[in-house]
């Protein structure tokens, strides 16, 4: 691909999980310390069986706000929720919760990824933050590159 390589260029999953990989690798991203007993929703059973679970959120929040121009907490609530299983009676869709995301984004704001945008209201992404995710994107798109050169 040619050098203007963003994230709407790249695979979803392989893009969130190459940034989650370099949000822990930098070690900056504050982490609460509840993330290992926290459910991420009402409709959920158990917390997150990975380890690294917030910083894969992170990405996908980051990710998601880089897709649009303004995204709140209660936009986060609805896109991460989940159908709840109501035993015999039909599965109705919950919203996650409100806590999780707002900490994503409070942690995301933290280390200059995100920031609050006051004519609006909701969070948007910032330059620092766009050219970080734009770096991420890049070297997806030639690690799938190669990998298609392998074959």
């Amino acid at each position: 691909m040619p050098g203007g390589v963003s994230v709407r260029d790249v695979d979803s999953h392989k893009f969130i999980n190459a940034y989650a990989a370099f949000l822990k690798r930098q070690g900056k991203l504050p982490v609460p310390g509840w993330v290992d007993t926290v459910k991420t929703g009402v409709a959920k059973e158990l917390p997150p069986q990975d380890q690294d679970w917030f910083y894969v959120r992170a990405a996908a929040v980051a990710r998601h706000v880089y897709l649009r121009k303004t995204v709140g907490v209660g936009r986060l609530r609805k896109v991460h929720g989940v159908a709840k299983n109501r035993g015999s009676r039909p599965s109705k869709h919950v919203a996650a919760s409100g806590s999780v995301d707002r900490k994503v984004m409070q942690a995301l704001e933290q280390i200059n990824v995100l920031e609050q945008d006051e004519e609006k209201g909701g969070r948007r992404i910032t330059q620092s933050g766009q050219r970080d995710l734009d770096r991420i994107a890049q070297t997806v798109a030639e690690a799938e590159d190669e990998e298609e050169d392998d074959e």
